[in-house]
């Protein structure tokens, strides 16, 4: 026993020694920079806008909030229910997206030097070379008009500030993000519509049949809400509506 003490003494002795060495080695290929944690910090700030204003997250959440006032129950599903599904069917339609990403970016660096000042070129870098799949998915969801209205906005706040418009293209990002953020939501409102129609139906039923026997003082609203579930129920309409809105990104 006491020599595997001895031992492990001896060990722990030279790893302290050493640690100093490393540390130098580290230290000589990149120090962490406050300037550089700041940026990815803010970077990660960033996050939840990206998930929500540059994926499917707009279209779903929006036509699933539509459907729920369509069937006129209140708050049921919660909010809390409508922005889990909205996001895991986004990540679902996002992920092949986010693996051909993960793919052109290319290794970014060490965990212990990806802090550090010699490593923000190389970040800088991946992100631009990441950025490509991204802006093939958002020009393919936008609507032609509308990339072709916000990129004749652009040229004309280019031109009233004096800048010169020879450098702008239509496939920027400050033309197709806010080009696919207004298709998105086009659309969206073009399958609340069609949601609508026929809970809209029932209620008229429900309505007429009410005054014709009489039944004023009662809402319609409380008799159509059982027959909006068994029609929704009996035509399958969560998989038929989360199936066209998977297959509208595909």
């Amino acid at each position: 026993m006491w020599r595997a003490f001895s031992a492990l003494s001896a060990v722990t002795t030279v790893m302290a020694l050493t640690r100093p060495v490393r540390a130098a080695a580290s230290s000589d290929a990149g120090t962490a920079n406050p300037v550089v944690l700041l940026v990815v910090l803010g970077a990660l700030a960033l996050a939840p806008f990206v998930l929500i204003m540059l994926t499917s997250f707009i279209k779903v959440s929006v036509v699933l909030a539509i459907l729920r006032n369509a069937l006129g129950t209140q708050q049921s599903p919660p909010n809390q229910v409508i922005t889990g599904t909205a996001l895991v069917l986004t990540i679902f339609i996002m992920a092949p997206v986010a693996e051909k990403m993960y793919a052109q970016a290319g290794q970014i660096g060490d965990a212990d030097t990806i802090f550090s000042e010699t490593s923000i070129k190389t970040i800088f870098e991946a992100a631009k070379r990441g950025r490509e799949p991204l802006r093939d998915f958002l020009k393919r969801h936008a609507h032609e008009p509308d990339r072709k209205l916000f990129f004749d906005l652009a040229r004309k706040i280019a031109q009233r500030n004096g800048n010169s418009i020879d450098d702008l293209s239509p496939d920027d990002f400050r033309n197709i993000i806010p080009a696919f953020v207004t298709s998105q939501l086009t659309e969206a409102f073009s399958i609340g519509f069609l949601l609508f129609l026929p809970f809209l139906v029932i209620d008229l039923v429900v309505a007429n049949i009410l005054q014709a026997v009489g039944m004023i003082m009662l809402s319609p609203t409380t008799i159509s809400l059982p027959f909006k579930l068994l029609l929704f129920s009996l035509i399958n309409g969560w998989v038929i509506l989360i199936k066209q809105l998977v297959l509208g990104y595909a």
